[in-house]
């Protein structure tokens, strides 16, 4: 009996969750609707209103974010620590209400508009053999990292994201969707070992972003001052295939706009080994580092970066 009351409990529990998974799915698909009949200007104020919610009525993970910008930046006064957070809630919402938005950048123009691409193109194709051979470009929760890679799929080259399956099924299908809108592809992480290398050698380009807690690593290093896992499958990929690696990151430059820079890491005495993939993966977690420095309140503050890290915090 009690085994057909927990199974009768679990079957409640499942279709909680696809009601609030549904509702979840339309809000989002109405605030897409909402968002791509506005103008930018007035979505991105009304992106910074939703960002400001969240940020001070709803308290979503505040207490951690105060905390990390806190201890990343022990220089900084709780005022300074609050108006970057400030900031970090407001992108948060720009980032989803302008993906909600990528339906309208149809053409290279419109890419153009929103995206300042300080990237030499011509670079990248001879480091590619003009697009013949495979390339890892690495990013992290940076900037608005998602209107980066579909202009770059746009004004460079297509690229394949690494990604990880949203609990909603609902919305992750509609997030891929927009992902892959102009010819960008995606790979799900639990599948990208195979998939990813197969890519590389047919002269793909795989993205992947490097700046969260990797609870699978065993690489450990610094990031901000403290203890952490360090993210190696970028590294892995690169010297694996044998094939450049460069890091490309997207930071508002403000009136709408979006510079995107990239720096190739150089590999050029690397080999396949566990030492120099661990080399590798310290050489592009200090670039992220650097932007993060310059630029906190760009980035995604609210994945405890540091939970795998052996400093004894937790959190999601």
């Amino acid at each position: 009996m009690s085994h057909f009351i927990g199974r009768l409990g679990e079957k409640k529990r499942q279709r909680i969750k696809s009601g609030l998974d549904a509702m979840i799915f339309g809000a989002v698909s109405l605030l897409g609707v909402l968002a791509r009949v506005m103008s930018q200007r007035l979505a991105r104020l009304a992106a910074c209103l939703i960002g400001d919610f969240v940020h001070y009525v709803m308290g979503l993970r505040r207490e951690l974010v105060y905390r990390n910008i806190g201890i990343s930046f022990p220089e900084k006064s709780p005022a300074e620590i609050r108006s970057i957070a400030m900031r970090v809630y407001r992108n948060m919402a720009v980032t989803l209400i302008e993906v909600l938005r990528f339906p309208l950048v149809r053409s290279r123009e419109d890419a153009a508009k929103l995206v300042d691409m300080d990237v030499d193109v011509g670079e990248f194709m001879r480091r590619t053999e003009n697009g013949q051979k495979g390339a890892v470009i690495v990013s992290g929760h940076f900037g608005n990292w998602e209107l980066m890679a579909l202009a770059f799929g746009i004004l460079a080259k297509p690229v394949t994201i690494i990604v990880k399956r949203l609990s909603n099924d609902l919305v992750d299908r509609r997030m891929n969707e927009l992902r892959t809108l102009r010819g960008n592809s995606v790979i799900y992480d639990n599948l990208a070992l195979r998939r990813g290398l197969r890519l590389l050698a047919d002269g793909g380009v795989l993205a992947i972003l490097a700046d969260q807690s990797d609870p699978s690593a065993t690489y450990f290093g610094e990031f901000l001052g403290r203890r952490v896992t360090i993210f190696s499958g970028a590294a892995f990929f690169a010297l694996k295939a044998q094939v450049p690696l460069f890091v490309c990151m997207c930071r508002f430059a403000g009136d709408g706009k979006y510079k995107t820079e990239m720096q190739e890491i150089n590999t050029s005495a690397l080999t396949f080994c566990k030492e120099d993939i661990a080399i590798l993966a310290s050489r592009y977690t200090s670039v992220l580092e650097e932007y993060i420095k310059r630029w906190p309140e760009e980035w995604f503050w609210l994945h405890n970066r540091w939970k795998n890290g052996g400093d004894g915090q937790t959190g999601g």
